[in-house]
């Protein structure tokens, strides 16, 4: 292989000051560590092109270091001397060398620099960054796993364990709390990753660093309250018992008004002026002096319905009684229906916001920092309002709590896509905007937003753009990988496009809550610790039977008294 300057490889490494102790050559101590893999040709802003040895890889691979046996694959990373720092860099990808020399040319992105340590030779006090290029010609270098202990090694901020750095078998991955709270977190990963053991693993090990924390977990399928029982409240439509006042207009609109167009604006003007006046029919509001149709004050539906038959009896109204009987009929519905009586009961009319918050924001936390709060049971066409409603409480509690010493508050929201999706999806539904909005401006308040999907591509771009972290797992979509892709930082790229070619269990880590880009095999997660994500064996569940009288019996009363 011929370097940019016409001389040999060989003799490029040969000449090549392995070790450098001021202005004197030492002799280098042997080891694949210390000797070059590959030269640099050219350098660009973000990366550079580099040449290298297919003999010294060959004997790179039989090295006992793991990181230095996979010296030169895509994937693993390299150094090179830069003055006198150690730049770290990731292979991006390869191909051969097509003047006939037999090497390879790869492509590598930046990750940072470190000093080099004068002993060892090892990268000590590594950062981000790089301030100082290297320059054409320069030696290669294997990175060890010495080398990566000290990149990854926790730089004194608190942090959380949750798997293992590839290529290296006993370097610990983990997660800088403040970072990846504090700019929000995206967990991306196709159907069968292990994503809901992921998630669960990441909460189970910020509440264990964080006992007198505050998470809420909106779980759409029911799958995490086995894996919180000990330190979750677990909340769903048996105990929820969320107010249907809590609601605002908006809200209230979406719930109770079912026509399209112009006769949705007639409605809305009616329910407005009939809502405002059944919460000022409450003691509270004579306390409070100015009452809008968006207060949280309790109020009768009785009132409302009854507000609703006294406009309707109005004989000056030119709109006919259509719209009154269609927001009194839907009202009576929503009153009568048991699968609504989580939240629209008539025993729900005290003021109990207090409470109500204190259970869903765990303040205080009694030992249980999580609130699960199972929307699995909730009629589907007022699950999105529900998140709304949920959501919302948090943004406002944290937003009107500006003059007391708040704790922070992480919501995590599994099935993200239904809730923020994209313009193509975009249905106008409040839970998007408040989403969006606490994505936007929820640092500012200390909410944390972490959101999990499979369809990373059918969410808003604006929302996972604001997301500092970004966990991706295998993604088997190329549109998905793609959006991801566009997401990512540039110095991730190298590792981006391993996402197709991850096992389960292992995803890539870019952004603020890690120190550089990784890797990572995630811990294997207790069995009492895992949600109730695993998928049917078919092969084990055909060969059972038995039984099936007795349970389509019980199937079919849950289904009646249910549904």
């Amino acid at each position: 292989m011929t370097d940019i300057a016409g001389q040999s490889f060989r003799e490029a490494i040969d000449a090549a000051p392995y070790a450098d102790d001021g202005d004197r050559k030492v002799t280098p101590t042997p080891g694949n560590a210390d000797q070059p893999i590959g030269v640099v040709l050219d350098v660009v802003g973000a990366g550079a092109t580099i040449a290298l040895d297919t003999e010294r890889l060959g004997q790179c691979a039989s090295d006992e270091d793991l990181a230095i046996a996979l010296a030169g694959q895509v994937g693993s990373q390299i150094k090179i001397r830069a003055g006198d720092n150690w730049l770290l860099a990731n292979i991006r990808n390869q191909r051969q060398d097509r003047r006939g020399t037999g090497g390879i040319i790869a492509e590598i992105d930046f990750l940072g620099e470190g000093a080099k340590e004068r002993l060892t030779g090892r990268i000590r006090d590594f950062r981000r960054g790089v301030t100082r290029y290297p320059t054409p010609g320069g030696m290669v270098f294997a990175a060890s796993s010495s080398d990566l202990k000290q990149v990854f090694a926790s730089d004194g901020r608190a942090f959380v364990e949750v798997g293992t750095v590839f290529p290296t078998r006993d370097i610990r991955a983990g997660l800088y709390i403040d970072q990846l709270l504090g700019k929000h977190f995206a967990l991306l990963g196709s159907t069968g990753t292990g994503k809901s053991t992921t998630t669960a693993l990441m909460l189970h090990r910020i509440c264990e660093a964080s006992p007198q924390g505050h998470v809420i977990m909106i779980d759409p399928h029911g799958e995490y309250a086995s894996a919180f029982g000990s330190n979750g409240a677990l909340l769903d439509v048996g105990n929820l018992r969320m107010p249907y006042w809590l609601m605002n207009f908006e809200e209230h609109c979406e719930v109770l008004l079912t026509s399209r167009g112009n006769e949705r604006q007639v409605d809305a003007d009616i329910l407005a002026k009939c809502l405002h006046a059944a919460r000022s029919k409450n003691r509270l509001a004579e306390s409070i002096g100015k009452v809008t149709v968006d207060s949280p004050i309790p109020y009768l539906l009785s009132d409302l319905s009854a507000q609703l038959v006294k406009e309707m009896g109005d004989l000056d109204k030119t709109t006919g009684i259509a719209p009154y009987m269609r927001i009194k009929t839907k009202l009576d519905d929503l009153k009568t229906d048991p699968r609504y009586q989580f939240m629209f009961s008539g025993m729900l009319v005290g003021d109990t916001m207090g409470e109500f918050l204190s259970r869903i924001l765990r303040l205080p936390t009694d030992g249980k920092p999580i609130s699960i709060i199972d929307v699995s049971g909730v009629p589907s066409d007022i699950t999105s309002t529900v998140v709304a409603v949920l959501s919302r409480l948090v943004f406002d509690y944290a937003t009107w709590a500006r003059e007391e010493r708040t704790r922070p508050i992480l919501l995590v929201c599994e099935e993200a896509h239904r809730y923020v999706p994209n313009e193509k999806h975009f249905d106008e539904s409040s839970v998007g905007r408040v989403l969006s909005r606490i994505a936007k401006e929820g640092r500012k308040y200390g909410i944390a937003l972490g959101l999990v999907t499979q369809r990373p591509s059918d969410l808003a771009e604006g929302v996972l753009s604001q997301c500092g972290t970004i966990i991706s797992m295998r993604l088997n979509n190329e549109r998905d990988q793609a959006f991801v892709k566009a997401a990512m930082p540039e110095g991730a790229r190298s590792f981006l496009d391993t996402i197709p070619a991850l096992r389960n269990r292992e995803c890539i880590i870019c952004g603020e809550g890690t120190a550089v880009p990784m890797r990572v095999t995630f811990d294997t997660l207790e069995e009492a610790k895992r949600p109730a994500s695993d998928d049917p064996s078919f092969s084990a569940l055909w060969r059972e039977t038995g039984g099936e009288e007795e349970a389509i019996e019980r199937i079919v009363h849950r289904w009646r008294t249910h549904a």
